[in-house]
C-alpha cells in the first residue's frame, strides 16, 4: 500500500511507496492502477515508460507538452539522486508560477505525481542517476515546450551554478515571455 505525502499546491502527489525489506533485500511495488486512482481522483491511463540516466549535474528541464498532447507524468528515481521540480503553469491556478521540489532517491523511494499543466525538470544528484518517467499521453515533439532552469521569476533553487545542459534547455523562453497554453 501506499500513501500520499503533503503538498502546497493542487494537483501534484507525493507518493511512499511501502517498501518490504528483510536480509536478501528489498521489494516495492511501484505502480498499482487502482491505488493510483484511488490516491489521485484520477482514471489515468499510462501510455509511455522512459527511463534517462544522468551523469552528477546534468539538469534536464523545464519540459512539458502543450494541449492536446499534454502529459502527466509519474516519476520516480530507481537509482541515485536527483532533486525533481514541478513548477505550475496554468494561468487560472492560485500557484500560477509557484514550484514544488523534492528530493527522489534509491532510499526514500518516493514516486511524483506531475499532471498536465506543469512543467517539470531535476538535476541528478549523483553519476548514472536512473529517472524513470510514466507518462499518460505520448511523446509529441512539434508540442514540447522549455522554461528556463534558471528563469529569476521562477526563483528555482537548485543547489548548483552551472549545471549540465542540453542545448534545447540552453534556449528555453522566460518565464515573462510564456503564454500558458494551459
Amino acid at each position: 500500500m501506499v500513501e500520499k505525502g503533503e503538498i502546497t499546491i493542487e494537483g501534484i502527489i507525493l507518493i511512499k511507496s511501502k517498501v518490504f525489506e528483510d536480509e536478501r533485500g528489498l521489494f516495492l511495488e511501484t505502480f498499482n492502477e487502482d491505488n493510483f486512482n484511488k490516491l489521485s481522483g484520477l482514471k489515468t491511463t499510462f501510455y509511455q515508460d522512459n527511463l534517462s540516466v544522468s551523469k552528477k549535474n546534468v539538469l534536464r528541464g523545464l519540459h512539458f507538452q502543450k494541449p492536446p498532447n499534454a502529459q502527466g507524468k509519474l516519476v520516480q528515481v530507481i537509482k541515485g539522486r536527483a532533486l525533481d521540480v514541478a513548477v505550475d503553469i496554468r494561468k487560472n491556478s492560485p500557484t500560477y508560477g509557484a514550484h514544488f521540489k523534492v528530493e527522489l532517491n534509491d532510499l526514500n523511494r518516493y514516486q511524483l505525481w506531475i499532471p498536465r499543466g506543469f512543467a517539470h525538470g531535476f538535476i541528478a544528484l549523483e553519476d548514472n542517476t536512473i529517472f524513470s518517467y510514466k507518462c499518460d499521453n505520448p511523446y509529441s515533439q512539434k508540442d514540447e515546450m522549455s522554461l528556463p532552469w534558471n528563469d529569476e521569476s521562477l526563483a528555482i533553487e537548485w543547489g548548483v551554478k552551472n549545471p549540465i545542459l542540453s542545448e534545447k534547455d540552453a534556449d528555453a523562453t522566460t518565464f515573462k515571455q510564456f503564454k500558458s497554453p494551459f
